[in-house]
C-alpha cells in the first residue's frame, strides 16, 4: 500500500470512527452488567477494526511495516454500566499523532432507538510504536501517519 492510495483512503473514512458492540453473556460481569475492566476490551475492540478499516490491521503492519502498536497508557473514565443484550456504540478518535505514538480519544455511548445516546465511558489511550523483532520503541512510518491525520 503505498502514501497516494493511503491519503485517498483517508478522505473517505470519517474522523471519528463508530463501532458497533452488541453485549453478550461473556462481555459482562456479575449479574449480567458490564463495569469498568470490560469497557477497556471495547475500546481495543473499536480501535483495533478502526485501524483495520484504514488498511493498518496488526498482521499487515507486522509484515509491511516491520512494527506494531502496543497501549503504552489508559485513562478511563467510567460513568454507568451496560447491560446484557444492548447495543453500544465506541468510538475512536486521533487526538494528537507524533512520531513515536498516538493518543486516540475513545467513548462507549448506549444507542436506543428513539433515545439520545448515552454515554457510558470514555477515555484516553496512548499507543506507542515498536520494532515487532526486537519489541524497543521506533518511529511510526510516515504513511501510517498520514493515513491517520
Amino acid at each position: 500500500m503505498n502514501s497516494t492510495s493511503l491519503m485517498t483512503e483517508q478522505r473517505i473514512i470519517p474522523s471519528v470512527f463508530e463501532h458497533p458492540i452488541r453485549i453478550y453473556w461473556e462481555d459482562t460481569d456479575a449479574g449480567g452488567i458490564v463495569f469498568y475492566a470490560n469497557y477497556l476490551k471495547f475500546f481495543e475492540r473499536a480501535r483495533t477494526e478502526w485501524l483495520r478499516a484504514l488498511g493498518f490491521g496488526q498482521q499487515v503492519l507486522r509484515d509491511q511495516s516491520g512494527g506494531m502498536f502496543v497501549v503504552s497508557e489508559t485513562a478511563v473514565k467510567y460513568h454507568s454500566p451496560a447491560r446484557l443484550d444492548d447495543t453500544l456504540v465506541v468510538t475512536a478518535e486521533l487526538q494528537t499523532g507524533g512520531k513515536a505514538s498516538l493518543t486516540i480519544a475513545q467513548r462507549a455511548y448506549l444507542r436506543t432507538l428513539g433515545q439520545a445516546d448515552r454515554l457510558l465511558a470514555e477515555g484516553t489511550i496512548r499507543l506507542g510504536w515498536v520494532d515487532s523483532h526486537t519489541l524497543k520503541p521506533g518511529r511510526i512510518p510516515v504513511p501510517v501517519l498520514e493515513a491517520l491525520k
